[in-house]
This record gives structure tokens, C-alpha cells and sequence, in this order.
């Protein structure tokens, strides 16, 4: 399935599509979203993106996209591509150390007769420790004809140590899909660290917290920065519904209630509503290319 038939998700889709044609998509990425999000074709995409023999651009735009029926998209579709391996669980559920072994090894060879080798690994929330082990020097040091993606629908299960190896998209489906826990505890770090300091140095330093598994500024890492400041968007209301003594079944983190409580005793009137303003006009400004550490610094200042 190439990127014009997947439905929705058409910012996270055109940031992949121009990073394939650029080159600069990370060599370790963690899709998350449930199984009827988008992940897993997408996922697929990429791998039919990089490799389809007649390639296609729109209308002369740096974005990149696969024909969906040449020779190489289709055997990548069906799953049986020499240099598109996915992983799955076993009929146990459960993924073990041999197969992730094997494409490992795989992955230290160009590719057979593609462009880009792209592992996919569904369901990658089912690999046992030691297979998720396995995999840590190859996410750090990744060989630079191979893409490793994680496909899964409960990211948190995964390794602290893999997830920071990462850099993770959220397909989410609406306001009920799972909250990214990552992208919620930079924010709630972030907006904590602003609360108790108005000193405008130790204020950036809580920029780098905005930057967590951002690189060089690419597409890829405005859209990691733009994770993070959704989650505090999504934070800031949640202040605002408890500093106004609002029904808590509005909150869009109730779990955080006693966190939100101590924070709305400085997010409150005109600062709430400046602070998220701030968020607003960074997202605004992330869409027209901003650089990402301009982008964090600003936001910062202005909580």
C-alpha cells in the first residue's frame, strides 16, 4: 500500500515521504498506534517507497511515493521481498530471540537487490527481553543500507532502552487512543520546571527537555518536538479544567489529576491562557519549517 492509499495521517505521512526522498529518515523508528491506526501500512510504505522500481514525485514536490503495482511493491505487499523482512509473533505470541537474531545479521549486508533493506517488526510490543536486547547496538549503530521499524499498538511495553534508541510517530485515531506516555512526561517536566523558575537561563534548560530524541532538526524531529508539544497542550487544558473546579470527566488525563492539582496553583487566569497560546503559535511555527531548537527556547520563555 503506497502513501496515497493510506487514509488520514497525512502530515506524518508527507514528513516520511520527503525524508525518503532526502535521505534523512531515521534509521530507527517506532510506529505506534493500534492496529486500525495506519501503523503497519504505513510501515509498509516506507519500505515500497524506498525500493519500488518507477518511483513516483508530486507535482515536483521533494515527496516521494511507490508506484503500488511494479514487481518489487507488490512482493514487498504480500510480504515476501528479500530485503523487506517483517517479524511477527509466533503462535505463541510471542516474538523470540532466533528470528530478531536473523534479520539482524541480515542487516549487516547491502541490500539484495532494493535500495534500502526496511526490518519491520509487527507487533513488536510481544518481543521478549532478550530479543529486545539483542536489537540495542543495531538501533544505536545501525548500518547505513537498513531501516528498522517497530510497529506496536502498547510502545510502553518496550524497553526504556529501545524507546530511547527511537524516534516514535503516534498514529492516533481520535481523542479515545492512547495517550503518548513519553511525549506527556516531557511536557508535564517541562511545565513543572517553568512553574517554580522565572530565570530566564535555567528556563532553557528546560528546553533540552523539549528536544528529548530530536537530532540534527529534520522533518522528523519537528514532528517528535510537535509530539511533545501536543502532550502539553493537552496539559494545560487539564490545568485549566481543575483550576476552575470543571468536571474532572473532562480531563484528558485523569490519571495525572493530583499532578495537574499542584500545577494549576501556577498555570492559572492569564498565564494558563498565555501558555497556551505559546504552544499554539510554536505548532504554527513548526509547520512553516522553524527550526526546532529556536522553536523549544521560545516556548519556554514564554510558559
Amino acid at each position: 500500500m503506497p502513501f496515497h492509499d493510506i487514509q488520514g495521517h497525512r502530515r506524518i505521512i508527507d514528513l516520511l515521504s520527503r525524508s525518503v526522498q532526502r535521505g534523512t529518515l531515521p534509521p530507527s523508528l517506532i510506529f505506534a498506534g493500534s492496529s486500525a491506526s495506519g501503523a503497519r501500512p504505513t510501515a509498509i510504505a516506507v519500505a515500497q517507497a524506498f525500493n519500488c522500481l518507477e518511483p513516483r514525485t508530486r507535482n515536483s514536490e521533494p515527496v516521494l511515493d511507490a508506484c503500488g503495482v511494479c514487481p518489487a511493491c507488490v512482493r514487498i505487499a504480500r510480504g515476501v521481498h528479500p530485503d523487506v523482512p517483517i517479524v511477527e509473533p509466533a503462535e505463541t505470541g510471542l516474538i523470540r530471540l532466533d528470528p530478531v537474531r536473523d534479520v539482524i545479521d541480515r542487516a549487516a549486508y547491502r541490500p539484495f537487490e532494493g535500495r534500502r533493506r526496511v526490518v519491520i517488526i509487527d507487533d513488536a510490543d510481544a518481543l521478549l527481553p532478550q530479543a529486545q536486547n539483542a536489537l540495542l547496538k543495531t538501533l544505536e549503530e545501525p548500518t547505513s543500507s537498513s531501516v528498522f521499524i517497530l510497529v506496536t499498538s502498547k510502545p510502553d511495553l518496550l524497553l526504556p532502552t529501545v524507546r530511547s534508541r527511537c524516534i516514535r510517530l503516534s498514529f492516533a485515531q481520535g481523542a479515545g487512543d492512547d495517550v503518548d506516555a513519553d511525549a506527556r512526561d516531557v511536557a508535564g517536566r517541562v511545565l513543572s520546571h517553568a512553574a517554580t523558575t522565572r530565570d530566564a537561563a535555567r528556563r532553557l534548560d528546560a528546553a533540552r527537555d523539549l528536544l528529548t530524541r530530536t537530532g540534527a532538526g529534520g522533518a522528523i524531529d519537528r514532528e517528535q518536538l510537535a509530539s511533545h508539544l501536543r502532550a502539553m497542550g493537552a496539559l494545560l487544558r487539564d490545568i485549566e479544567v481543575v483550576g476552575t473546579g470543571a468536571d474532572a470527566a473532562l480531563l484528558s488525563n485523569p490519571d495525572l489529576k493530583p499532578e495537574l492539582t499542584h500545577l494549576a496553583g501556577s498555570y492559572r487566569g492569564e498565564r494558563a491562557s498565555a501558555a497556551y497560546a505559546a504552544v499554539d503559535r510554536a505548532l504554527a511555527a513548526l509547520d512553516r519549517n522553524a527550526g526546532v531548537k529556536a522553536v523549544a527556547d521560545w516556548v519556554v520563555l514564554q510558559l
